[in-house]
């Protein structure tokens, strides 16, 4: 058997730069047959990236072997004009393409079959994720790309470069964990320790020995402590945002990067910043570690925040109390964490207290599934009632009960203000003492602000008296700054003073005497124009826990249950509007009384007024109060839709009999002229005809109407219909007055 002839290659199969006598160096005969004319017609790509910004600073040969890459490219017959060189992600991590916009591009020139190589450095410079590796190997192996390390040149369409590539992608992803997992396990044992330094806070410094001290700055002090007690009394961020900016006072922040990192700066107070303070545990002197924590699932594509939220107090990896210099008590940040989370806008959260005419807005429960009921309102704060869905969003069963706030808000301030009259003397000290206390922090405020100034101004003075007087282009520089903090300064002295004229340090006699007078007459401060829904939602809150509203069997009765603050409970029962008669809890004896005195022969007024005089009371109102009060049209219309009245209209034909000439019922007469039943009935009572009415059970009108008669009714009904004006007055006297009924009847 032959052995196979071996044929020398021809100069055709080499690359470009063998074809051209150009040196090769360690270019071998399996490189040179990978690379082909069409690879060469298209750019070569050289991928650089280092993973941080210090590793980009410090790590510069790592940085310059992979810019070197652009030879190699030139090495295996790439032009040195199709060489191009991506460096957008300097400083970026290669655990995902999100933010890395260089990777981006490199996917993009391939996916327009522009690239014919792909150079890095390594593999796991290009990508720690096996998704994106994979998905680059399989662009590159749908366009026929080439990819090249320092290693070798792979063809991903090759079965064996292709297994090669994996191997390669899967040892950087596991690379990137074990050098992650390295990084955390040692942060986390030095984080154990309480010495992992981390950013400190505006109201913190940290020392040249690594331990964290309170800013000695007095006033950055007082600030804090300021917002931490104006929440305290106010319960809202919002609240305490408005408090600063009323009295233009300013937070004190100290830049981490930047030309003035590290100084004093003060800013005007947003609502982030308030929020971000309030749920800091550093100003309770706790060290934490892992309270910012990463989901993959919470990561949004592009936003750069890669899933990072806020974890739960339980899940925080380190707590070590009392490590750090506290501004509030421990205890006081757990109930300042539920107070907030309190205050968020939820279905099953109390909110904070609002503007809306409900007083119990957020504390009223229902009484029959312990859900939070809420308020509803219509034509502004007009009506307003208070309302439970039950189980109605969930499985679609009937709402569980709604009722009017008027009755309800109205028997609850009744009751707080009977509880706030022996705390009448003790409201009034703690007013006064109040604010007494908050107008002397303001001075003081005041006086820090115009240390502040005049020190620097007098630094800027001694700056300018230091310079050489000659030297006339430092000189003018520091003139013009020195004249800058001597304005500041005289601005903020006249600031000041007219701070003094309107609020002294001190409450006067007669600021005292109003304020005790105020708290003698509580009801009457409940009650003033002055005082808004949300402080009456304030007190409320400060002495109720929660009411409890239940509705006996969809009647007008409610039970209320007010649980006070200390595990006191007293129990009220009110009546609340209702749509129907049926929903009355007395609605049998109020049916069965109204029948009695129907059959005895009693009038519809008479019925009314019986009603009225025993304790009935319509739905819409309560008879105690007199509104909605039965009146004869309302007895009339509970008579016919119970079919009362059908008696009487079988006598009526009966009686029809007995009527002299020219007589008519008036529903009969109406039928007759085409005039409504009310329009009769009008006329009857004000004399424009002939009329009588019956007495007994059938109260009816009997109107006497010939043929000259009924023609002047129609003719003054036509009228009314086409002149409208005051009834009464724009009518004809011939229309109004009826014909002499005893001529007729001589002739």
């Amino acid at each position: 058997m032959r052995s196979p002839k071996i044929r020398s290659p021809r100069p055709e199969d080499h690359p470009a730069a063998v074809r051209e006598n150009r040196p090769c160096h360690d270019l071998t005969i399996p490189v040179r047959t990978k690379i082909q004319d069409h690879h060469l017609t298209r750019l070569a790509i050289v991928y650089v990236r280092q993973s941080t910004p210090r590793q980009v600073i410090d790590h510069r040969e790592s940085t310059a072997l992979q810019y070197n890459l652009a030879e190699r490219a030139q090495q295996y017959g790439w032009p040195k004009d199709r060489v191009l060189i991506i460096d957008d992600d300097q400083g970026q991590s290669g655990r995902s393409a999100d933010c890395r916009l260089g990777f981006q591009r490199l996917l993009a020139e391939v996916g327009l079959n522009h690239v014919g190589l792909v150079l890095g450095i390594e593999m796991s410079r290009l990508t720690r994720s096996c998704k994106d590796w994979y998905n680059l190997i399989e662009l590159c192996a749908l366009f026929g790309c080439l990819l090249a390390d320092q290693d070798g040149l792979y063809d991903p369409r090759d079965p064996n470069d292709r297994l090669l590539l994996g191997v390669k992608g899967t040892l950087s992803e596991a690379e990137w964990h074990l050098i992650q997992n390295r990084m955390q396990q040692g942060s986390l044992n030095k984080a154990r320790r309480g010495e992992l330094e981390k950013h400190v806070l505006s109201a913190y410094l940290r020392q040249a020995t690594g331990e964290v001290v309170m800013d000695p700055d007095e006033q950055v002090q007082a600030v804090v402590r300021l917002v931490f007690d104006q929440f305290a009394q106010r319960g809202s961020a919002m609240a305490v945002l408005r408090y600063l900016l009323q009295h233009n006072i300013r937070l004190p922040l100290r830049p981490l990067s930047g030309p003035n990192k590290g100084q004093l700066e003060w800013h005007v107070p947003g609502y982030s910043t308030i929020i971000c303070m309030l749920h800091n545990p550093t100003y309770a002197g706790l060290y934490v570690h892992g309270r910012y924590q990463t989901d993959p699932q919470r990561a949004v594509g592009g936003n750069g925040t890669g899933g990072r939220f806020i974890a739960k107090m339980e899940d925080w990896k380190v707590a070590i109390p009392d490590r750090l210099p506290a501004y509030i008590s421990w205890e006081s940040y757990l109930a300042n964490q539920q107070r907030l989370q309190a205050n968020r806008s939820l279905f099953d959260t109390r909110g904070v207290p609002r503007n809306g005419a409900a007083l119990l807005a957020g504390i009223v429960v229902c009484g029959n599934c312990g859900r939070r009921m809420h308020p509803t309102y219509k034509g502004g704060n007009k009506s307003v009632s208070y309302f439970c869905d039950g189980g109605y969003p969930q499985n679609g069963n009937d709402r569980c009960q709604r009722l009017a706030s008027r009755d309800v808000d109205r028997l609850v301030a009744e009751q707080v203000l009977l509880a706030m009259e022996p705390a009448s003397l003790q409201v009034s000290l703690q007013a006064a003492e109040r604010l007494q206390n908050e107008r002397q922090y303001l001075h003081e405020h005041w006086g820090q602000q115009l240390e502040r100034a005049t020190f620097v101004a007098e630094r800027a003075k001694r700056q300018y008296d230091a310079v050489e007087p000659e030297n006339r282009l430092v000189a003018r520089e520091l003139e013009r700054r020195w004249e800058e903090t001597l304005n500041e300064q005289r601005r903020l002295e006249e600031d000041y003073q007219r701070f003094q004229s309107e609020q002294p340090e001190k409450l006067s006699v007669l600021e005292m005497e109003q304020i005790a007078a105020l708290a003698e007459d509580i009801p009457k401060l409940w009650n003033a124009a002055s005082t808004s829904a949300a402080e009456r939602q304030t007190i409320v809150r400060h002495l109720i826990d929660n009411v409890v509203l239940t509705v006996k069997d969809k009647s007008e009765l409610v039970e209320m249950t007010i649980h006070w603050r200390g595990e006191y409970l007293t129990h009220h029962e009110l009546t609340r509007p209702v749509a129907r008669y049926e929903q009355l809890h007395d609605f049998a004896r109020l049916k069965e009384r109204i029948t009695a005195l129907w059959k005895s022969g009693c009038t519809t007024t008479t019925i009314a007024e019986t009603l009225n005089a025993e304790g009935f009371h319509m739905p819409r109102g309560r008879h105690q109060q007199g509104e909605h009060q039965h009146t004869r049209k309302t007895v009339r219309k509970l008579i016919d839709e119970w079919g009362l009245s059908q008696p009487k209209r079988a006598q009526l034909d009966v009686l029809r009999a007995r009527l002299q000439p020219h007589e008519y019922w008036l529903i009969d007469l109406g039928r007759e002229l085409g005039v409504n039943r009310a329009t009769l009935a009008r006329w009857c009572r004000r004399g424009w005809v002939h009329a009588r009415r019956l007495t007994g059970p059938c109260s009816w009108w009997v109107i006497w109407a010939d043929a000259e008669e009924q023609d002047r009714l129609r003719r003054l009904y036509a009228f009314g219909r086409g002149c409208p004006g005051p009834e009464g007055s724009r009518y004809p006297k011939e229309l109004r007055t009826p014909k002499s009924r005893k001529k007729v009847s001589g002739q």
